[in-house]
């Protein structure tokens, strides 16, 4: 198997702080790797380095085979707000044939003779594909505007664009940082399906649970520094972490009992220290330092008080609301109730960011009641995150909510004993939040959020740049929190841990309440959807050409010859007529890879073009 990356000893760090130093790794043709580890240990900055954006410290190497295509999908895109969707993904094509491009310079030469003959050129190489393929990959990324300026888009849509950009480039290595961050969960199965079924070699960084056990054969995890490899998927990852540590603390332990048996003899015996003995002292610090290791790892820990909630939380009557023209809300009516656990679901811009502001009280109804209890205290983790003053510090920002939090037995902790506890010490105080990284600026949000004591949590994506450490911190607080939760995630994982039922929302202001967890219903869907295929397979169809024909009874009597191939064309019609159903359900379905794709758009096109040719025939015979 073909090595398609070699790194040796890259080293990174930030002022006297090592992220990672001296590591080397190989990632061979077909492996589909993540890479995980908490928040500020170096992960984007590991990709950064492999994508070229940064470099490493002190030398080291980073080495692709030459021939091999590479693809980076950042957290973050940067475009060009004034183009359109098409415009921008077009641009970034970097495989564009030379036919398309005199093609392109033709149309703005204003030569008609150039034009002419760079029409002839792209016939004969196939160029207009290449629009075709642009328009097929954004179509299937539910992206159907694209005349829409790239500066009009929401977060979920810009991170759209930047994965098509990505599966268009066709390449042999995939490097992603967060790549379900901001997309809805529809999204997220797509790009899951088409990484299963892409024969290309991955490596990424993401927090989504589901989507490394699906898609990874191997986890590499950086740990104090260095760098684990692990085959299999997060699950088997998990299992064989926990004997790594084992025998690690095993090895541990036994240096702890060799190191008592030295340093007696070191103390008993200082007459032995002579040059003969010089090799066992030596032996005896190298053996301290081994002894010395702590597999302790630092972990957030979550206890504040919740304040009492009485009988009526949040009533909802009647409420409607629209924004911009478009129904978020229609009538809907709902009581919440004490301890009630709710998933919120749909697809990017139907509103589950504009509910969770309605709810809280941020935004008024168009008609409707909202009534809020008066013991309720909401804290509401914003998708926006941290509200922070330019130059305030992480102190700072704690101490304009309290310098005293209430633990969960009623006793106050100091606002800095509480950072502590949440992974910050004392030498970050001073920070300024506006240099932390996106997951330390994350966890800090919800140390504020917590606490002011809330008794109903409203969470907008609050997976979004938080390590995998953390949540499962977080998901294990909340399945003990006494109070209501509201939750907007794209993290089936998470969401089958902390919620009870869903809101699904379907759009123009529609709301179906569904009981049970986020992948019963999702098999719940899948069972549907199956019976519907098969419902429409079995249903009784009677062509076009079957039904003209049933009702014309004053034409000639045909040959036998002709009235044999009349037979064989509308059986030949129902066929392709089936078959296109079948591809346009397909081409329909969003799991579809790629190459695959623009397989299945072929043939329909092939399709649609003998129905044209044997419909004439067919009018012809009956004429």
């Amino acid at each position: 198997m073909a090595s398609y990356l070699q790194v040796e000893n890259i080293s990174k760090s930030y002022g006297d702080r090592t992220l990672f130093e001296n590591i080397s790794f190989n990632i061979n043709e077909g492996d589909k790797i993540a890479l995980v580890a908490p928040n500020g240990t170096g992960k984007s900055s590991l990709l950064k380095i492999l994508a070229g954006v940064e470099h490493s410290d002190r030398g080291g190497e980073v080495k692709f085979m030459k021939d091999i295509r590479v693809a980076f999908l950042d957290q973050d895109m940067t475009f060009d707000p004034k183009h359109t969707i098409f415009d921008e993904v077009y641009s970034r094509m970097g495989n564009i044939s030379p036919e398309l491009r005199e093609y392109e310079d033709a149309i703005n030469s204003g030569d008609s003779k150039r034009l002419e003959r760079a029409i002839a050129a792209m016939d004969v190489s196939g160029g207009w594909s290449i629009e075709q393929n642009i328009r097929q990959v954004l179509t299937s990324l539910k992206l159907e505007r694209l005349d829409q300026p790239m500066g009009e888009l929401s977060g979920g849509e810009a991170k759209r664009v930047a994965i098509a950009c990505m599966m268009l480039q066709e390449a042999e290595f995939i490097v992603m940082d967060e790549p379900t961050n901001h997309l809805d969960i529809d999204i997220i199965e797509y790009l899951e399906n088409y990484l299963q079924r892409s024969r290309c070699t991955l490596l990424m960084v993401t927090h989504d649970r589901y989507f490394l056990d699906r898609v990874c054969n191997t986890i590499m995890e950086i740990d104090r520094g260095n760098l684990y490899t692990y085959r299999g998927n997060y699950t088997q990852y998990l299992e064989k972490r926990e004997e790594r540590y084992a025998n690690m603390q095993a090895d541990i332990d036994k240096s702890r009992n060799l190191l008592r048996r030295e340093l007696e003899w070191i103390r008993s015996t200082p007459q032995a220290r002579t040059g003969k003995a010089r090799y066992r002292i030596n032996a005896f610090y190298d053996l301290k330092d081994r002894a010395s290791v702590s597999l302790q790892t630092g972990t957030i820990e979550i206890d504040v008080a919740t304040s009492r909630l009485g009988r009526k939380i949040i009533d909802c009557m009647d409420v409607n609301l629209s924004f911009e023209g478009r129904k978020m809300l229609d009538n809907f009516s709902y009581k919440f109730t004490r301890g009630e656990r709710v998933g919120i679901v749909g697809r990017n811009g139907v509103g589950k960011t504009t509910f969770l502001n309605l709810i809280s009280g941020k935004i008024s109804p168009d008609s409707g009641i909202i009534e809020q209890g008066e013991t309720l205290r909401i804290g509401y983790y914003s998708q926006r995150g941290i509200n922070f003053k330019p130059g305030q510090t992480v102190l700072e920002c704690v101490q304009e909510i309290a310098d005293v939090v209430k633990a969960s037995d009623g006793h106050a902790v100091s606002a800095t004993t509480y950072l502590n506890r949440f992974l910050f010490p004392h030498d970050t105080f001073t920070k300024r939040v506006d240099i932390l990284s996106g997951g330390e600026k994350r966890r800090l949000y919800l140390l504020m959020v917590l606490m002011q004591n809330p008794n109903m949590l409203i969470l907008d994506e609050p997976t979004n740049d938080l390590d995998i450490m953390t949540l499962n911190v977080l998901e294990e607080y909340l399945q003990e929190f006494k109070g209501s939760l509201i939750i907007v995630s794209h993290d089936r994982y998470f969401l089958d841990k902390c919620v009870d039922h869903l809101f699904l929302f379907e759009g123009n202001g529609r709301i179906k309440d569904f009981v049970g967890q986020y992948s019963e219903y999702r098999e719940y869907i899948k069972e549907k959807e199956a019976m519907e295929r098969s419902a429409e397979r079995n249903a009784t169809t009677t062509s076009k050409p079957q039904q003209q024909r049933s009702h014309d009874t004053s034409k000639r009597k045909l040959s036998y010859k002709e009235q044999r191939e009349l037979e064989q064309i509308e059986q030949e019609l129902q066929s392709l007529g089936e078959e296109r159903s079948q591809l346009e359900t397909e081409i329909s379905s969003g799991t579809l890879p790629y190459d695959r794709l623009a397989e299945v758009s072929k043939r329909i096109e092939e399709i649609i073009a003998i129905i044209d040719e044997k419909e004439m025939r067919w009018l012809e015979l009956n004429e």
